[in-house]
């Protein structure tokens, strides 16, 4: 049954950055009080490393009972940093008129569905948009495994989809979230430099 042993620094570096410094990389949603679903961060982790493949709650309990400071908290399927994290990165969550144009970034391989069917939260609470290119392509990227994994930025036609109807909350600076993002308002990239202002 032997899970392979799990280098607990370099879990714990990755953990801080994903629930403390930039949560909207792993597409995660803390709550006001810096929770996040175990599972939630364990599909992230998952998705980030091939060596955590086989990551599960059992792995993060023991990183955190061997710390020689306690720096998570692990309680009832959630788990949250105990410090450091600032508010900032929390999600706010407010329905507002978003910015004209935000972005996704995604492997190359999901990008047909998603111009097929729109963006779907995909077992989160929301669709994460990001503000800017280099963000949706640092996302992007998180996500890629194995061959054809240049991520792909998607540029969403927010101000237009706001205006037909879709509703788009003020997540942080960083990032603005939605429930569904139909086809119509997402646009296949062009190549980089040619797209239309």
């Amino acid at each position: 049954m032997g899970h392979k042993p799990v280098d607990d620094v370099k879990l714990s570096r990755t953990v801080a950055h994903a629930l403390r410094h930039k949560p909207w990389l792993y597409e995660l949603e803390l709550d006001d009080e810096g929770w996040v679903p175990v599972e939630a961060l364990l599909a992230a982790l998952r998705q980030r490393r091939g060596a955590w493949a086989d990551l599960t709650e059992e792995h993060l309990a023991g990183m955190i009972a061997r710390a020689d400071k306690q720096r998570y908290e692990l309680r009832e399927g959630k788990i949250r940093a105990l410090y450091g994290h600032s508010l900032k990165h929390r999600l706010a969550k407010t329905p507002a008129e978003p910015p004209e144009f935000l972005y996704h970034g995604t492997p190359t391989r999901a990008v047909q569905a998603i111009l097929a069917q729109g963006l779907k939260p995909m077992g989160r609470q929301y669709v994460h948009l990001s503000i800017d290119l280099e963000t949706a392509r640092e996302v992007g990227a998180r996500h890629g495994k194995g061959r054809d994994q240049r991520p792909v930025v998607l540029v969403i036609r927010a101000g237009e989809a706001h205006r037909s109807g879709v509703t788009f909350y003020e997540g942080n600076e960083m990032v603005w979230l939605a429930d569904h993002v139909p086809p119509a308002f997402i646009d296949e990239p062009s190549h980089e430099g040619k797209r239309d202002a």
